[in-house]
């Protein structure tokens, strides 16, 4: 990177959003370059689901074919993370890279995702992404029809064990540290079969690198095959934070604001994948970075174009 040159657009990240807001503009002729921390959420997971054409690709993969695209139409990839960015005289931004370089962008892309805070449980980071799981329509079909337990949401309560119920019908919900469920949701916990277990969890049993139970405090060992948690999801968004950018409040804490194209609230900003929102799956954050690419490509057109035009007058 020279730190000379000015780039279309600079996309921070390299996910699935990134890479797709990186394609549309390269695509765009666009002088693009991504700048890429290499931590994907997904990386623990062997194989992502759910992205028609590419259902049971690995994450690993899926990112080189990503980054072989992009370099077909001339975008420029980057390894570093991206420390500061900041307004400039020209009405764009000076970017600085861990590394010390600086590079300039008219337009800015942040896609940095989000990171999963897991349960304090023993054993739960080591299992995550293995048997120990978040999102059923990610994995659900993988491990359907086995025996599942469920350690309550602080904030969402019973709400994933009654989703991950259509996956299985030997499901044990764990309160742990969380509230009884509302009567509303027990009613539907009863409906669904759900077994619900008081106490709080003391960690995991693992047999032969295998998951084969829950440990509760009072020494109780309630086995189960799959584990699903709830993690608490903090978006990696200190960048759009620091330039001012609107947040707005969820069930699952604050995510930056944008309108239907990723817009943020700070000109010349957009955002896409998890660093907006907790539910941005693969598929999901890739059409957001679609939809960023286009709108910042129009964007600079007409800017271009009005440039063009006053500068004809001028001169007329």
């Amino acid at each position: 990177m020279d730190t000379n040159e000015r780039y279309d657009a600079v996309v921070v990240g390299g996910g699935a959003a990134g890479l797709s807001a990186a394609l549309i503009l390269g695509r765009s002729r666009r002088r693009t370059l991504v700048i890429d921390a290499g931590e994907p959420r997904n990386a623990p997971a062997a194989h992502m689901h759910g992205f028609l054409s590419r259902d049971g690709m690995s994450p690993a993969d899926f990112l080189e074919v990503g980054r072989r695209e992009i370099a077909a139409y001339g975008v420029e990839w980057a390894a570093g993370r991206v420390t500061a960015a900041a307004p400039d005289d020209a009405g764009g931004f000076v970017v600085t890279v861990d590394d010390g370089r600086r590079v300039e962008a008219r337009r800015l892309v942040v896609t940095t995702g989000l990171v999963d805070e897991l349960p304090e449980i023993d054993g739960v980071a080591e299992r995550w992404g293995r048997d120990v799981l978040h999102c059923p329509y990610c994995h659900g079909w993988e491990v359907r029809d086995r025996a599942f337990g469920v350690i309550a949401h602080p904030v969402m309560g019973a709400h994933q064990a009654l989703v991950v119920a259509q996956w299985s019908d030997d499901v044990t919900l764990f309160l742990h540290t969380a509230d009884e469920p509302s009567e509303e949701d027990r009613a539907r916990v009863a409906a669904a079969g759900i077994e619900v277990v008081t106490g709080e969890v003391a960690g995991l049993v693992v047999e032969d690198d295998r998951f084969t139970g829950v440990r509760m405090t009072d020494g109780r060992v309630v086995a189960r095959d799959v584990l699903f948690v709830g993690p608490r999801m903090t978006p990696r968004d200190g960048l759009l934070t620091a330039l001012g950018a609107t947040t707005r409040e969820t069930p699952l804490g604050a995510f930056v604001a944008v309108d239907e194209t990723g817009r943020t609230s700070v000109p010349g900003v957009w955002a896409a994948g998890n660093a907006i929102g907790a539910h941005e799956q693969v598929v999901n954050a890739a059409s957001g970075g679609y939809r960023a690419g286009v709108a910042i490509n129009m964007e600079l057109i007409t800017e271009d174009l009005d440039r063009k035009a006053a500068a004809a007058v001028s001169g007329g």
